[in-house]
């Protein structure tokens, strides 16, 4: 039999995806990348051997995932279509770098996925993964096979004998990892609907969050998150513990009218209390250590780093080259902002770096002030001179 390597997440899709593919003529080798989604990997991997997988690979990848994933994309401030942080575009490259491994060391025929043909995540599995072997071959069950409905596969599944539990479908689409959570379809593809409460996971009711501001520090070295509240973290660390403070507080909702790359538009909802948080306070420092000139630009670039994660391009070179020049632009960024945190809104309040730009004996009014005042007639004249008639 061939050998595949399917990118398993113990839903429906996936589940059924094992037999199918045995039908087809495949060994089926399940692997299942822990990205902080919270899962029983345990039960999960159970899951897989009952429904046919010959083998299962389970990894722990939030380590990588933070560090080589999302503290790249946070220096480049990369926000999509200057909202989303990117928190499940993110895990995907990761995920099929480690699916092409595996099956490398499987010596295995082909992968396979259980994404549909019409969202981005197809993109990002398949691109990073030609880009890594140009030869694999790829499978995408979802796209093709005779099974239309949720109820056809589970008779499906019935009809092979698997066990399955039945369970009422939500209505929504859900993927979640330990840098945030998305969430679609059922009434929110209504774009004139406001989402119910009872779809939010991480982040409390606004009006159940506390009537008491939080204040919190955030340190940076190198643009690189280190402490909260002056206590030094691990990255992994980190992001649980803002994203603990920052639901708290109702901090780092989204909803968003985005454009996929297939070419439609989906209503989407996201929850980042740990992203939105530093997010926020990376920009806020860089404002203080940054010379004009440079932020202007950097902001070009964080646009197109964002558009090259969403579109799947995690892996091209021009990525690569990307990140040079944000470490170049992060190596003085190093100091601590303070924000403020009330039902929902994220604002910084303080900032301090020993690298500051900021002289307030340039800013002043007070006593103190160097800044030549007589200089501006000149300086206004000339700035006008190519406007005037």
């Amino acid at each position: 039999m061939k050998k595949v390597v399917l990118a398993y997440s113990g839903g429906l899709d996936t589940s059924c995806i094992i037999p199918w593919m045995k039908d087809k003529g495949y060994e089926t080798i399940a692997f299942i990348a822990n990205v902080g989604q919270g899962s029983d990997f345990k039960a999960i991997k159970q899951k897989a051997l009952k429904t046919g997988a010959s083998k299962v690979y389970c990894l722990d990848l939030q380590k990588e995932f933070i560090e080589d994933y999302v503290f790249p994309a946070l220096k480049a401030g990369a926000l999509y279509e200057e909202k989303y942080v990117l928190a499940c575009a993110l895990s995907r490259p990761l995920i099929a770098k480690h699916q092409v491994l595996i099956a490398q060391k499987e010596k295995a025929d082909a992968i396979a996925h259980g994404c549909t043909g019409k969202g981005n995540d197809q993109v990002r599995f398949e691109v990073t993964a030609r880009m890594m072997s140009p030869d694999i071959d790829i499978i995408a069950p979802v796209r093709t096979w005779e099974l239309k409905t949720r109820e056809e596969e589970m008779e499906y599944l019935k009809s092979k004998n698997i066990p399955i539990e039945v369970t009422k479908k939500s209505p929504y689409s859900i993927d979640v990892n330990i840098y945030g959570r998305a969430v679609e379809c059922g009434v929110l593809e209504d774009p004139w609907s406001e989402p119910p409460e009872n779809i939010y996971a991480l982040t409390v009711d606004p009006r159940k969050a506390p009537n008491k501001p939080a204040y919190i520090d955030i340190g940076f070295v190198n643009g690189i998150p280190k402490k909260i509240e002056g206590k030094g973290y691990k990255p992994i660390d980190l992001v649980r513990q803002l994203n603990e403070i920052g639901g708290k507080n109702s901090v780092g909702r989204m909803d968003m009218i985005e454009n996929r790359l297939v070419g439609i538009k989906s209503r989407e909802i996201y929850e980042n209390p740990a992203g939105t948080i530093l997010h926020v306070a990376l920009k806020e420092l860089e404002s203080l250590v940054l010379d004009r000139e440079t932020m202007r630009f950097r902001q070009l670039l964080a646009q197109k780093y964002a558009t090259l994660i969403y579109n799947g391009l995690w892996i091209i070179p021009l990525r690569e080259q990307l990140d040079a020049f944000f470490d170049k632009l992060h190596e003085r960024t190093t100091g601590t902002v303070r924000l403020k945190l009330l039902k929902g809104s994220c604002v910084p309040v303080g900032r301090k770096s020993t690298y500051s730009r900021y002289k307030l004996k340039m800013a002043t009014y007070g006593q103190g002030d160097v800044f030549d005042q007589t200089l501006s007639e000149g300086f206004v004249k000339l700035w006008g001179t190519p406007f005037q008639e």
